[in-house]
């Protein structure tokens, strides 16, 4: 056994620690943190100070158990835990826990895990910052206080297991409060004008796209201008040429990483942060909690030098940036490779895109400017009030664009990549080859992605770095919010153009509001949002909820003691929940909608028991019926009509050779039932409106597809061989079996197939 035990959190951090300190060392992980406030009870002394109860949980006793044995053989032990608040209270808990002496104990902090810096870190030791610890005790608490306290308030005037979070309840209010903004919404019809010319003394084929930088209101002004513009004769009247500038991004914060993995590489929060801690435990990032975007001297350093190295000595430029974010606080650097020179890594696809991301977006913010060249032309014409613009980019000097360019959250419907212009000058004629006037229509507020939802509690102020994952990934969990995808509905738009002096109409359809990745608010979250809105409007306010980060700060600063900070914010919010058990009604989750022709009953919409549904007669009616509401229907928006379309399922389609076929919605989405099969209907057909001939075609279609799956079948041994999704194999009953390579599925026997059967072992079944 080693004179040194080292103690971090996890089990890959301390294997990479441990190929650095070599002997002397023992390296251990603790598996996060070892104590938490016990789970079933409040575990808050609220009568002496918030002291927090803390237990051993069952599943690290054995750890604790391990931990102790190796402390008391070692002559110092190290803490080696994350240098974030975290990882402070972790360091914390281990020596209450291990009961370790103060004089054999060292924390030691690293924000990379190189040789280098752990070096550093065993050469200059520090003690424990309990300013930090209490900051985290100080929001471990107060969650802890607004969770019990909240949650069996919602169970009584809402419905039974149900919970709130203070910061989980704020992102639902953002989401809930887009979609109402989504549902007031009224698209506005407006017409754009754009033209197609043809410089005079230039190729047949060069052409220039202008529009005018005016919106019409109707299809009246809009045909008006086309009118004008019959026998007009275009010129130039102005040609500018500007140089403008481009500057890098600064390098990553853990927000700005989440958001960037989601926009390139489709991450989610929670697939972004699993990636990137193990791009950190195998040392290949710095630590990727932080809201610094800052760099140390040698990053700066050694990106200059494999910048010059790569791309030459006019791509550098040594920047450093100032953090604006709200609160930061960590003394981190940003997010960079741990060795910038390293351009590619070992390790899974997923590390290896999201390392090339973090080495592309530090690697830029060392580069120098895109210097571009803007020219912009306005083309006018006598008696033509609207004048026509076109501008476009010429990179002169790519700089930074060499290597990264920045994603936004902005759906744009059409490019605004630069195009280039031939050589023009002021007075020259341009030909009018088309002009043309489209409806367009104003676009509603976009839903919230995950990383959007980031950007905007970031500039709240609310949360910190290691919060956004797990609170995202709690309102899912709960069932207030869902990540979906929306497919868009058709609409019609008018167009008007100006060709060879006539005007001439047409209509398009085009489709609008697909949606993609976006944040929904399901009815159970938006009633406990109305709930706690009404009640407590303090808890779920953003300045509030800001303000309560800021505090979590000075705390962090050694400037307020944390259970002040709870005691001013305990006293109020106890009162108010005592206040609304007794003043505030059930809310009451249903809402009437009509009458139902057929019967004559009433017809209701409400939350059941597994989720909204729509119900015609009353609650103690034998005869009365209910259904599931589909996906993306809301209590507040369903109509009458929508809601009894919803009980004309299932619905008889007709028949096949006097066989029956059903249309209906399940659990995997719409059907159709023929022969006691299940097939799925392709998305351009609804259960509603599908008739007997599509789901006959329907029908021969997926018996084409099972008898090409089918290569040989032995029916008296109910044995089957397969084309699968990873080739073919043998099937009996409900058990698979792999052929083997070399053998031919067509050419097998019964007897080897029972061969293969019999000598392929029995597969232990699986633990749930």
């Amino acid at each position: 056994m080693g004179e040194n035990l080292v103690i971090v959190e996890s089990p890959a951090k301390a294997k990479t620690i441990g190929k650095f300190l070599g002997e002397g060392f023992t390296v251990k992980s603790s598996f996060g943190h070892i104590r938490d406030l016990a789970s079933n009870t409040l575990s808050v002394d609220l009568e002496k100070g918030y002291e927090p109860n803390y237990v051993v949980s069952d599943d690290k006793k054995k750890v604790v158990s391990e931990l102790k044995a190796l402390a008391k053989k070692s002559s110092t032990v190290w803490l080696a835990s994350d240098e974030d608040r975290e990882g402070e209270a972790i360091a914390w808990h281990l020596s209450e826990a291990l009961k370790l002496d103060p004089e054999k104990t060292k924390r030691i902090v690293f924000h990379e895990i190189t040789k280098e810096a752990i070096d550093n870190a065993v050469k200059s030791p520090r003690d424990i910052d309990m300013d930090l610890v209490m900051a985290q005790q100080a929001r471990r608490v107060l969650d802890r206080i607004v969770g019990f306290q909240l949650s069996p308030l919602l169970w009584k005037k809402v419905r039974p297991k149900l919970s709130a979070g203070r910061v989980q309840s704020v992102a639902v209010r953002l989401i809930v409060e887009r979609e109402r903004e989504i549902l007031a919404f009224i698209a506005k019809s407006q017409y754009k004008i754009e033209g197609l010319f043809h410089p005079e003394g230039t190729k047949q084929s060069i052409k220039v796209k202008a529009e005018v930088a005016e919106r019409f209101e109707g299809e009246t002004e809009a045909l008006s201008v086309l009118e004008s513009c019959k026998d007009a004769v275009f010129r130039i009247i102005s040609v500018e040429e500007k140089d403008a500038k481009r500057s890098p991004s600064p390098p990553f914060t853990t927000s700005t990483l989440q958001q960037e993995a989601s926009r390139k590489l489709g991450f989610s929060l929670n697939q972004t942060m699993r990636v990137a801690q193990s791009l950190y435990e195998s040392g290949f990032i710095t630590y990727m909690r932080t809201d610094s975007v800052n760099l140390s001297k040698l990053a700066l350093v050694t990106a200059k030098q494999v910048i010059s190295e790569l791309y030459g000595k006019e791509y550098s430029k040594t920047r450093q940036y100032a953090t604006k974010s709200k609160g930061a606080q960590e003394a981190h650097e940003a997010i960079r490779p741990t060795y910038i020179n390293n351009i590619e890594i070992d390790g899974t696809p997923q590390e290896k895109r999201l390392y090339n991301l973090i080495w592309k977006r530090t690697v830029a913010s060392q580069m120098a400017d895109a210097s571009i060249l803007r020219t912009e032309i306005e083309i006018g014409a006598e008696g033509v009030a609207a004048r026509f613009a076109a501008t476009a980019d010429r990179v002169k000097f790519d700089g930074f664009l060499k290597v990264y360019s920045e994603s936004t959250d902005d759906e744009q419907e059409e490019s605004d990549a630069p195009f280039s212009l031939p050589e023009l000058k002021a007075g020259q004629k341009m030909d009018a080859v088309s002009i043309s006037a489209t409806e367009k229509f104003t676009q509603k507020p976009p839903r919230y992605s995950e990383a959007s939802l980031v950007k905007k509690l970031e500039e709240l102020g609310i949360g910190r770095p290691s919060t956004y994952a797990p609170t995202i990934s709690t309102i899912m969990q709960r069932g207030y919010v869902t990540k979906d995808n929306r497919p868009g509905t058709e609409r019609v738009c008018k167009i008007a153009t100006l060709e060879k002096g006539e005007i001439t109409k047409r209509t398009i359809v085009e489709k609008w509001g697909a949606e993609k990745g976006r944040l929904f608010p399901e009815d159970i979250g938006i009633l406990v949002n109305d709930f706690l809105v009404e009640n407590f409007d303090s808890v779920v306010n953003f300045g509030f909820t800001a303000k309560v980060e800021e505090q979590f700060d000075i705390v962090a600063q050694g400037k307020l003691k944390w259970n002040k900070l709870i005691d001013e914010f305990y006293k109020p919010f106890s009162k108010r929940v005592e206040e609304t058990l007794q003043e505030s009604r059930p809310k009451n989750a249903e809402r009437e909608l009509g009458t139902d022709p057929a019967s004559g009953k009433r017809v209701i919409v409400r939350l059941g028991r597994f989720g909204p549904l729509a119900q015609i007669g009353e609650s103690d009616d034998p005869e009365k019926r209910f259904v599931s509401l589909a996906k993306g229907q809301l209590l507040e928006t369903i109509t009458l009509e929508e809601a009894l379309q919803l009980f004309a399922l299932p619905r008889r389609v007709g028949e096949i050779k006097d066989e029956e076929v059903i249309a209906s919605s399940g659990r995997f989405g719409p059907y159709i039932k023929y022969k006691g099969k299940f097939i799925s209907l392709p998305k351009e057909f609804s259960p509603y409106t599908v008739t007997i001939e599509e789901a006959a075609a329907i029908i021969e279609e997926s018996d084409k597809k099972e008898q090409q799956k089918l290569i040989k079948s032995f029916e008296k041994e109910g044995i089957e061989i397969l084309n699968g999704r990873f080739g073919p194999y043998i099937k009996k009953g409900k058990k698979n079996y792999k052929i083997p390579k070399g053998k031919d599925p067509a050419s097998m026997d019964l007897e080897s197939i029972l061969k293969i059967i019999e000598e392929t072992p029995e597969k232990p079944a699986k633990k749930r």
